[in-house]
């Protein structure tokens, strides 16, 4: 999962957060795509490549969909959403799909060879693989965000009709309604479904703080409820073990459905620049306060196990994890890191990406670099 955007600076707490669901959903598209190591892109790279012999990617992608693009692997191919539709191109640079559709915030999520691209507060969530669209959801309201777990159940938070605060649609792998939450207070921002599927996590904003409620898909209540007051939760992602990963102004750590929790990493008193997952490796951007772009990057496993520990002085543009190494995109250059943070030479330096405004890790040896004119791909040297 599933790279980051360089973030402003930003309120840390909840105080003075009103309005429509609406600019509650915008809120939250600049909260998690400025500072998500998943980025705007919402894409979900969780070591797709770990278990088969690596893909031989084209050296330079032309996508042709609008601004603000978006990218996810897909598969062996990737996939852009823009704000002219959707395009997915193969290995070797050709196009397998194109869905011509306006998007005003587009953002993607892939899980495999599948993925959901949305539009950040309009009316449809588009499910694709690598050649065809499979089918298209209309939510009640607009769309919020939506994501897909590693069995290819998707979560769809919309604004809802009729006084409630937000809504949560399950679809299961064979794309058919199993599941509905309607909030009555705190307005909805994300969910993650268990990788057994039997456990739904909400996360909204209410008066308290960030709360986070489970619940289970054969019960039409919610059972423990999280919250975390005068911070706000960024993300949240459910680990192999059954846990759930949240990000926070402050802090990484670890939940259950029980209420349990553990703290993997404290940065209070700093700023959270960028982070990226995969199934078992976590890395975060942290930045010192009003010391320019100085700070460090911290790699953990899925246990909150120090990794290793790198100081940076460089603008950090965005990072991304692959199946056994970091990517990272700074003001000057590319650079990869195994999982304990040592530096890995990269193989090329392509002028065409000198422009480049963030990196997605690709497989075991290389990365996309994408600006907004170009998408060429960056490889570890030998």
């Amino acid at each position: 999962m599933a790279g980051g955007e360089k973030p402003n600076n930003r309120k840390r707490k909840l105080a003075g957060i009103a309005g429509s669901v609406i600019s509650l959903a915008v809120l939250t598209y600049i909260a998690i795509g400025l500072i998500s190591g998943r980025g705007a892109w919402l894409s979900w790279v969780k070591g797709l490549f770990s278990s088969r012999e690596p893909v031989e990617y084209a050296d330079e992608y032309h996508f042709d969909v609008g601004r603000d693009r978006v990218f996810a692997v897909l598969g062996d191919s990737l996939a852009a959403v823009g704000t002219l539709g959707i395009q997915v191109l193969d290995a070797a640079g050709n196009e397998t799909l194109r869905v011509p559709v306006r998007m005003s915030a587009p953002a993607v999520c892939a899980q495999g060879g599948r993925a959901v691209a949305f539009d950040i507060g309009g009316a449809a969530v588009w499910l694709f693989n690598e050649t065809d669209t499979v089918m298209s959801f209309d939510p009640a309201g607009a769309v919020i965000e939506a994501s897909m777990n590693r069995n290819g159940w998707i979560c769809v938070c919309s604004q809802d009709s009729g006084g409630f605060k937000g809504a949560v649609d399950v679809y299961n792998d064979r794309n058919r309604a199993v599941y509905k939450v309607r909030l009555e207070s705190g307005y909805v921002l994300s969910a993650a479904l268990s990788p057994d599927n039997k456990t739904l996590a909400v996360l909204n904003l209410a008066e308290e703080g960030s709360r986070v409620s489970f619940y289970d898909l054969n019960s039409e209540t919610p059972g423990h409820v999280f919250v975390l007051p005068g911070e706000l939760i960024i993300d949240m992602w459910y680990l192999k073990s059954g846990d759930l990963l949240v990000v926070s102004t402050d802090s990484l750590f670890i939940t259950d459905k029980n209420g349990a929790e553990k703290k993997l990493y404290d940065y209070s008193g700093s700023i959270l620049g960028g982070y990226t997952f995969t199934g078992d490796f976590t890395a975060l951007h942290i930045l010192d306060y009003g010391v320019g772009y100085n700070g460090w990057i911290v790699a953990l496993d899925e246990a909150g196990k120090l990794l290793g520990v790198i100081r940076t002085e460089r603008e950090i543009m965005s990072i991304s994890a692959g199946a056994g190494f970091l990517a990272v995109l700074r003001s000057d250059g590319f650079f990869f890191y195994d999982f304990g943070l040592g530096e890995l030479p990269p193989a090329n330096a392509p002028g065409s990406a000198t422009a480049a405004t963030r990196i997605l890790a690709l497989d075991d040896s290389s990365a996309l670099a994408a600006g907004d004119n170009s998408a060429v791909v960056v490889r570890i040297g030998s």
